[in-house]
Protein backbone atom coordinates (compact mmCIF):
# COMPACT_ATOMS: atom_id res chain seq x y z
CA UNK A 1 0.00 0.00 0.00
CA UNK A 2 1.59 3.26 -1.10
CA UNK A 3 -1.10 5.66 0.16
CA UNK A 4 -3.66 5.82 2.97
CA UNK A 5 -6.38 8.20 4.13
CA UNK A 6 -5.07 10.60 6.75
CA UNK A 7 -7.90 9.96 9.23
CA UNK A 8 -7.40 6.18 9.01
CA UNK A 9 -3.62 6.58 9.33
CA UNK A 10 -3.87 8.76 12.45
CA UNK A 11 -6.26 6.24 14.01
CA UNK A 12 -4.05 3.29 12.97
CA UNK A 13 -0.92 4.77 14.61
CA UNK A 14 -2.85 5.71 17.75
CA UNK A 15 -2.69 9.49 17.50
CA UNK A 16 -6.45 9.49 18.05
CA UNK A 17 -8.52 6.94 19.94
CA UNK A 18 -11.18 6.60 17.22
CA UNK A 19 -11.35 7.31 13.52
CA UNK A 20 -14.34 9.57 14.13
CA UNK A 21 -12.27 11.79 16.42
CA UNK A 22 -9.48 11.87 13.80
CA UNK A 23 -11.95 12.92 11.08
CA UNK A 24 -13.44 15.55 13.40
CA UNK A 25 -9.96 17.01 14.05
CA UNK A 26 -9.45 17.30 10.28
CA UNK A 27 -12.83 18.97 9.92
CA UNK A 28 -11.97 21.52 12.64
CA UNK A 29 -8.68 22.39 10.91
CA UNK A 30 -6.39 20.92 13.56
CA UNK A 31 -4.50 18.68 11.14
CA UNK A 32 -1.93 19.92 8.60
CA UNK A 33 -0.27 17.80 5.93
CA UNK A 34 3.03 19.22 4.65
CA UNK A 35 2.02 22.68 5.87
CA UNK A 36 -1.48 22.72 4.32
CA UNK A 37 -4.75 22.07 6.07
CA UNK A 38 -5.92 18.51 5.43
CA UNK A 39 -9.35 16.99 4.98
CA UNK A 40 -10.09 13.53 6.35
CA UNK A 41 -10.00 11.90 2.89
CA UNK A 42 -6.58 13.33 2.00
CA UNK A 43 -4.05 10.62 1.13
CA UNK A 44 -0.68 10.34 2.90
CA UNK A 45 2.46 8.73 1.51
CA UNK A 46 5.91 7.96 2.96
CA UNK A 47 7.88 11.10 3.84
CA UNK A 48 4.85 13.31 4.50
CA UNK A 49 4.90 15.51 7.61
CA UNK A 50 1.68 15.66 9.64
CA UNK A 51 1.10 18.31 12.29
CA UNK A 52 -1.72 17.77 14.80
CA UNK A 53 -2.83 20.55 17.15
CA UNK A 54 -4.05 19.27 20.49
CA UNK A 55 -4.03 22.50 22.49
CA UNK A 56 -1.70 23.70 23.88
CA UNK A 57 0.73 21.49 21.89
CA UNK A 58 1.29 20.96 18.17
CA UNK A 59 2.61 17.45 17.54
CA UNK A 60 4.60 16.64 14.39
CA UNK A 61 4.91 13.20 12.82
CA UNK A 62 6.72 11.84 9.78
CA UNK A 63 4.98 9.09 7.83
CA UNK A 64 7.24 6.06 7.31
CA UNK A 65 4.53 3.65 6.11
CA UNK A 66 0.99 4.52 5.06
CA UNK A 67 -1.30 2.00 6.77
CA UNK A 68 -5.05 1.83 7.30
CA UNK A 69 -5.23 -1.13 9.70
CA UNK A 70 -4.58 -0.43 13.38
CA UNK A 71 -1.28 -1.80 14.70
CA UNK A 72 -0.04 -2.61 18.17
CA UNK A 73 1.71 0.09 20.16
CA UNK A 74 5.06 -1.71 19.81
CA UNK A 75 4.85 -1.53 15.99
CA UNK A 76 4.08 2.21 15.82
CA UNK A 77 7.78 3.29 15.58
CA UNK A 78 8.05 1.29 12.32
CA UNK A 79 5.10 3.21 10.84
CA UNK A 80 5.79 6.79 12.00
CA UNK A 81 8.48 8.97 13.49
CA UNK A 82 7.67 11.54 16.16
CA UNK A 83 9.48 14.78 15.23
CA UNK A 84 7.77 17.07 17.74
CA UNK A 85 10.14 19.77 18.95
CA UNK A 86 11.20 19.80 22.64
CA UNK A 87 9.73 23.29 23.18
CA UNK A 88 6.25 21.85 22.50
CA UNK A 89 6.77 19.29 25.27
CA UNK A 90 7.87 22.13 27.58
CA UNK A 91 4.56 23.86 26.82
CA UNK A 92 2.74 20.66 27.73
CA UNK A 93 4.62 20.35 31.02
CA UNK A 94 3.95 24.01 31.86
CA UNK A 95 0.23 23.53 31.28
CA UNK A 96 0.22 20.42 33.49
CA UNK A 97 1.97 22.26 36.33
CA UNK A 98 -0.27 25.30 36.22
CA UNK A 99 -3.37 23.51 34.96
CA UNK A 100 -5.52 24.22 37.99
CA UNK A 101 -4.91 27.98 37.91
CA UNK A 102 -6.70 28.59 34.61
CA UNK A 103 -9.84 26.50 34.87
CA UNK A 104 -11.66 25.58 31.70
CA UNK A 105 -14.94 27.34 31.14
CA UNK A 106 -17.93 25.23 32.11
CA UNK A 107 -16.10 22.93 34.55
CA UNK A 108 -18.09 24.28 37.48
CA UNK A 109 -16.96 25.43 40.87
CA UNK A 110 -13.59 24.32 42.19
CA UNK A 111 -13.68 21.56 44.77
CA UNK A 112 -12.33 22.05 48.26
CA UNK A 113 -9.16 20.22 47.20
CA UNK A 114 -8.79 22.53 44.15
CA UNK A 115 -9.20 25.59 46.36
CA UNK A 116 -6.60 24.40 48.84
CA UNK A 117 -4.17 23.59 46.03
CA UNK A 118 -4.71 27.02 44.53
CA UNK A 119 -4.19 28.75 47.87
CA UNK A 120 -1.03 26.74 48.49
CA UNK A 121 0.25 27.63 45.04
CA UNK A 122 -0.53 31.34 45.22
CA UNK A 123 0.33 32.00 48.87
CA UNK A 124 3.32 34.34 49.18
CA UNK A 125 6.29 32.58 50.72
CA UNK A 126 7.48 35.56 52.78
CA UNK A 127 4.31 35.39 54.86
CA UNK A 128 5.19 31.97 56.28
CA UNK A 129 7.85 33.28 58.65
CA UNK A 130 6.14 36.54 59.55
CA UNK A 131 4.64 36.84 63.01
CA UNK A 132 1.33 38.68 62.98
CA UNK A 133 0.96 38.81 66.76
CA UNK A 134 1.76 42.41 67.53
CA UNK A 135 1.83 43.36 71.15
CA UNK A 136 0.75 46.96 71.45
CA UNK A 137 0.47 48.18 74.93
CA UNK A 138 -2.31 50.71 75.06
CA UNK A 139 -1.37 51.60 78.63
CA UNK A 140 2.01 53.05 77.68
CA UNK A 141 0.54 55.48 75.14
CA UNK A 142 -1.94 57.00 77.56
Amino acid sequence: MSEARIDKWMWAVRIFKTRTIAAEACKKGRVNLNGAQAKAARMVKPGDIIQVRKPPVTYSFKVLQPIEKRVGAKLVPEVMENITTPDQYELLEMSRVSGFVNRAKGTGRPTKKDRRSLEEFTAPEFMDDFDFDFDFDDDEEE
